[in-house]
């Protein structure tokens, strides 16, 4: 039978989330005869962790579907056993890269591609915890059908199971690796608020994740259609594209991997940096591999700590350093897709040298463009005032440290990935409830 990995990473409440996530794994086991491994990494406080924990205990799973509700106690116990029998260098920087001290988007998926080797998986499909899943004619309309439907077949045998196909007959004996949507609801980055403040604002403020030499066109056509998703229009019903999937057209929250893809190359682990879980998509999509683009779109809402001094300060943090992630991104997507179909080998699998060597080389780019995006942010966000000129300040006290770990975070991607493959191999002889961790994992009530 073959084995699946629905995972939902969090550090905030979350439990309705998570029983929702718990249908769509039963659901899955139902229609589709796979065994579920539901992977909850958890990292919110303790008395969160302990309601998280009452909902799984008490649910009442389908055979097959299995719960694993891990802390971070328990994923560093098994971090450090895949490090230790990996034997790659520096086995504390890749603790640190694997489970750091801050929120890192990319970090936190990687985590669960490597319990998702050690489990067995074939695939990993990610949702978030700050959304949900939309309902038709009282039926909960989960993204896990066409994932399941697609994934791991070739282009040739997946084409009758989609709507429509706009892939070359050259790519039809490659696997379809990817298949994901978006999402429906408010934006996913928080800047609404700046949209409705200032629009001439708004548009500099996020056509700073374009390249600087970009036209004005280009970057307003960029920031028309950034963070937006798939608009407000609900679902009505299905439809799917077998194609070389956009990374414009997915996300995070609704998007499922096949084995080949995360077991050769990783997320980057940068901290406090949102986006720096979307490179795979960007890798699948120029190294002319195969994907599913599908309309079973996840509701997107904002939670309150957001809404927060703290939590918006947080925010716009890791906005800033998605800003400045994208001097070094930017180059290595370029890169790529001029690389095309040399990314991957003669039987279809991602080369992770060629990622590497990329993100080295962009490491020693001209530093000037980000300096340039850092004073577009502390002169605009000083003439929203209020807690927009509150973080100017912030960054201009921070602006050298930002450029710094900018360049640091691709540096950390570059050596992770040349370190991956063993990594990954290590994991599959590694049990996820090593001898010294608590009971935590939740077996189904058959």
């Amino acid at each position: 039978m073959r084995s699946i990995c629905l995972t939902l990473p969090t550090n905030r409440a979350c439990a309705a989330t998570i029983a929702a996530v718990g249908e769509e794994a039963d659901y899955a086991a139902g229609h589709f005869g796979v065994e579920v491994h539901v992977l909850i990494l958890d990292s919110s406080g303790k008395q969160t962790f302990t309601e998280h924990a009452q909902v799984v205990g008490e649910a009442r799973r389908a055979p097959n579907v299995i719960v694993h509700h891990l802390g971070e106690a328990e994923q560093r116990h098994f971090l450090r056993r895949v490090i230790r029998r990996s034997g790659v260098l520096k086995p504390d920087l890749m603790l640190d890269l694997m489970l750091p001290a801050g929120v890192s988007y990319g970090a936190c998926t990687n985590r669960a591609f490597l319990i998702a080797g050690a489990l067995g998986c074939h695939s990993v499909h990610r949702r978030d915890s700050d959304s949900t899943y939309q309902v038709l004619n009282g039926e909960t309309v989960f993204p896990v059908h066409h994932e399941l439907s697609s994934l791991g077949k070739t282009a040739a045998d997946a084409a009758s199971g989609v709507s429509e196909t706009v892939l070359d007959p050259e790519h039809a004996p490659k696997p379809v690796v990817m298949v994901g949507s978006s999402f429906v609801g408010e934006l996913s980055v928080d800047i609404g608020e700046i949209s409705r403040l200032d629009r001439d604002i708004y548009h500099d403020v996020v056509g700073l994740w374009a390249p600087r030499h970009w036209s004005d066109e280009q970057k307003r056509e960029l920031v028309d259609e950034s963070f937006r998703g798939a608009g407000t229009d609900p679902f009505t019903g299905d439809h799917s594209t077998l194609t070389h999937v956009d990374p414009m057209r997915v996300d995070m929250c609704n998007i499922s991997f096949l084995h080949e893809v995360y077991e050769r190359v990783p997320l980057p682990p940068a901290t406090d940096t949102i986006g720096s879980d979307y490179f795979l998509m960007h890798l699948v999509h120029d190294g002319t591999l195969p994907g599913v683009l599908h309309n079973r779109h996840i509701v997107n809402y904002y939670t309150a700590e957001r809404r927060t001094d703290a939590g918006f300060m947080a925010y716009q943090l890791r906005l800033t350093k998605f800003f400045l992630s994208m001097l070094y991104f930017n180059f290595i997507y370029d890169r790529m897709a001029a690389a095309g179909a040399s990314l991957i080998d003669g039987d279809f699998h991602l080369r992770p040298e060629a990622v590497a060597e990329l993100a080295r080389e962009s490491a020693g780019s001209d530093r000037e463009e980000n300096v340039h995006r850092l004073d577009v942010l502390n002169r605009s966000y000083r003439k929203l005032g209020g807690r927009y000129a509150e973080f100017a300040d912030i960054l201009a006290s921070r602006g050298r440290r930002l450029l710094e770990e900018a360049q640091a975070d691709i540096e950390d991607f570059a050596l992770l990935t040349e370190a991956w493959r063993p990594l990954m191999e290590a994991s599959k002889s590694t049990s996820v409830r090593g001898p010294s961790t608590s009971t935590s994992v939740h077996q189904p009530i058959r």
